[in-house]
């Protein structure tokens, strides 16, 4: 994998989150993000596993049920097709490296876009309306 330049990445944006594709290769992806104050990805379960590794500030991870208060230097390992999501703390930003195997789809990507434009943190996923 190349080195990942975190300076030459995206940036913060007042209007949402900020995800730019550092590498992509046919078996994994790596995303620097960045979110202002209460910013978040939306919970959505893609069958993908995605390690989350906070460079900085200070957050909430989701996986599943659990509630993870992460920080600089901590990582979360969350297996595919388990409910997760990413909250920045109201009073700071957070910058992660979100690696993902495999890639997740754009199709698995649709609650992520539904919750942005409901202003929605854990938006009803397609397989909890089906019940």
């Amino acid at each position: 994998m190349p080195r990942i330049d975190f300076e030459a990445t995206g940036g913060y944006r007042e209007e949402r989150f900020d995800a730019a594709e550092a590498f992509r290769g046919d078996s994994a992806k790596a995303v620097v993000t960045r979110f202002e104050p209460g910013q978040y990805i939306p919970v959505h379960a893609p069958d993908s596993d995605v390690v989350v590794d906070v460079r900085a500030g200070r957050g909430t991870v989701r996986e599943g049920e659990t509630a993870h208060t992460v920080g600089p230097g901590d990582a979360v390992a969350i297996e595919a097709g388990t409910r997760r999501g990413i909250r920045a703390a109201d009073d700071e930003r957070l910058e992660a490296l979100l690696v993902t195997t495999p890639p997740p789809t754009d199709a698995e990507h649709e609650p992520v876009r539904r919750g942005l434009a409901a202003d929605e943190f854990e938006p009803t996923l397609e397989e909890e309306s089906d019940r």
